[in-house]
């Protein structure tokens, strides 16, 4: 395995100047992944929705090129030359973390099956020995994590769905994925970062100012934006929320979370990189909704292979 480019202490503010350097990891020092054991090799079904951890280089370069097709050809995020040449979205982080994949198994394509949603998963644990949260350059996490020392936290990002493929029944599996690992982990605390489309928050007032009113975190769970990139997101009064209207503006993605039962961080912060207003996402395993705790099992057996 190459060597992977050093990171900063927990809780630093930016990765530091943009180099190639520590790109090399993500892209050809990628480790092979290896599956616990006792994991089976499918976390899960769903009809033809298949969802699993990449076990190898080339899977975790198929979870980069779908990053790709959808933050840089179907949104706005600006690709740097490392990801132009490569048509992939790749960092510093991928060599270290965990890569989920759902396949439609009845997808034209390679004998693989087509990839049509992925996430990332950071363990506190691996993200302590390496240097930081990926989420630590936008909000302040460590202060989260001093708070709640002991406990587990876990760290999801560059989570994306195929546009054809944006309904329940990829998120729903996607989240089982999620839960799985989180089980599996002994995971105590998922946080992470979800994005809306756009650099305007005025634009994204109703939306931002209905998480700010009706999901913030309490001041237990309070996690913050980085002082330099905080935005205000009570940009209405309470009264002038269109609570439906606001709910049709949400992401798939943030809708689940606030589903099961997560809390949103205290500012959003705009991601040039990306075209997108990012917010916080916390979610203490205590606090999940029971309902879902049910459906998909406590120990994630729902949708087992």
């Amino acid at each position: 395995m190459a060597p992977v480019a050093e990171v900063q202490p927990l809780g630093a503010i930016s990765p530091g100047p943009r180099v190639l350097l520590p790109r090399i990891g993500a892209l050809s020092g990628i480790k092979r992944q290896r599956r616990p054991a006792e994991w089976p090799a499918t976390l899960g079904r769903l009809g033809s929705l298949e969802i699993r951890l990449a076990t190898s280089a080339a899977e975790i370069r198929r979870a980069q090129r779908l990053r790709y097709k959808i933050f840089y050809e179907e949104m706005s995020a600006a690709a740097g030359l490392v990801s132009l040449i490569t048509q992939r979205d790749l960092d510093e982080f991928d060599p270290i973390c965990d890569h989920l994949l759902v396949f439609d198994k009845t997808s034209a394509g390679s004998p693989a099956n087509v990839a049509v949603a992925t996430c990332r998963l950071l363990r506190q644990d691996v993200a302590e020995r390496r240097g930081r949260f990926y989420t630590a350059g936008e909000y302040r996490l460590a202060e989260l994590i001093d708070r709640h020392r002991a406990l587990r936290f876990l760290e999801l990002g560059r989570s994306c769905v195929l546009r054809p493929y944006r309904g329940k029944r990829t998120v729903e599996l996607l989240w089982h994925g999620i839960w799985s690992y989180a089980v599996r982990h002994g995971i105590d605390v998922l946080v992470g970062c979800a994005s809306f489309e756009g650099t305007d928050p005025d634009q994204l007032a109703l939306p931002l100012s209905y998480l700010h009113h009706y999901a913030s975190a309490p001041r237990a769970w309070r996690l913050g934006a980085q002082p330099p990139r905080y935005i205000e997101m009570n940009r209405l009064p309470k009264r002038a929320v269109d609570i439906k209207a606001a709910l049709a503006e949400l992401p798939p993605l943030i809708k689940g979370y606030l589903r099961l039962g997560a809390y949103v961080g205290h500012g959003a912060v705009i991601d040039r990189k990306f075209g997108t207003t990012d917010v916080a996402i916390v979610l203490p395993v205590a606090a999940i909704n029971t309902r879902y705790i049910q459906h998909f099992g406590p120990a994630a057996g729902r949708y087992a292979a």
